[in-house]
């Protein structure tokens, strides 16, 4: 695995506050065509993304918490409000790489598979129960330098 995050993605309980929040930032869309189910900010080597929290617990498999009573000490069976997303060329490398984290002490959350998206992903957690994502986008390739953007990175 190479040192780099490809995406941020906020699990957060409104898309359009969210939204609205980082645009009166000064923020620009990157993603306007698909900012109503996910809203991507390409930042410089990497995407901040906005995602209905219900969505990324349905897509992990873990159950949303309710963060008023959820405790100091995070569950692994509880989806958190982030993950980091880590973008690898080809789709064999989304199980290759699930595997070697869990050989390395993680915990696989959601084994490589088919996403709706049109890509390949799957998920898994460190030892503190951050969650990560590893996948294959075919629509947005990586940079000779492994740098990631929402719409294909530039060289």
């Amino acid at each position: 695995m190479q040192q780099r995050v490809s995406l941020n993605t906020l699990g957060v309980k409104s898309l359009a506050r969210a939204r609205q929040f980082y645009d009166a930032l000064g923020w620009q869309v990157s993603n306007e065509d698909q900012a109503e189910e996910i809203v991507a900010y390409d930042l410089p080597h990497m995407t901040l993304c906005l995602y209905p929290l219900e969505n990324l617990a349905a897509d992990t498999g873990l159950a949303l918490a309710d963060t008023q009573t959820q405790t100091q000490t995070h569950t692994q069976t509880q989806c958190p409000r982030f993950a980091l997303a880590y973008n690898v060329e080809t789709v064999d490398q989304v199980a290759a790489l699930l595997e070697q984290a869990v050989a390395c002490g993680g915990r696989l959350i959601k084994p490589a598979e088919a996403a709706f998206w049109g890509g390949t992903s799957g998920y898994f957690t460190d030892p503190d129960g951050t969650l990560w994502e590893v996948a294959h986008n075919p629509h947005a390739p990586l940079s000779a330098t492994g740098s990631f953007q929402w719409n294909g990175a530039k060289n």
